[in-house]
C-alpha cells in the first residue's frame, strides 16, 4: 500500500493510510490475530457475519426498490 506526502503534509498522508488500512480490515485482522480463536468460535463468528451482510444486502436492495 502506498500513499503519496504531498507539500511536506505527512498528517494528511498519515490520515489517508488509515482510511485505506481500515477500508482493507487491516486493523481488524490484526486484532482478531492477537490471540487464539477456537475453531467453533471462529465458524460461529463467520456465519454470524455472513448472515450480517445477507441482510445488510437485503435491506439495501429494498430500499433500492422503494420499499421503505
Amino acid at each position: 500500500m502506498q500513499v503519496s506526502v504531498r507539500d511536506n503534509n505527512v498528517e494528511q498522508a498519515l490520515r489517508a493510510l488509515k482510511k485505506k488500512l481500515q477500508r482493507e480490515g487491516v486493523f481488524r485482522e490484526m486484532k482478531l490475530k492477537q490471540h487464539f480463536e477456537k475453531p467453533s468460535v471462529k465458524k460461529a463468528r463467520e456465519q454470524a457475519e455472513a448472515v450480517r451482510r445477507a441482510r445488510k444486502l437485503a435491506r439495501k436492495k429494498l430500499q433500492r426498490e422503494g420499499g421503505v
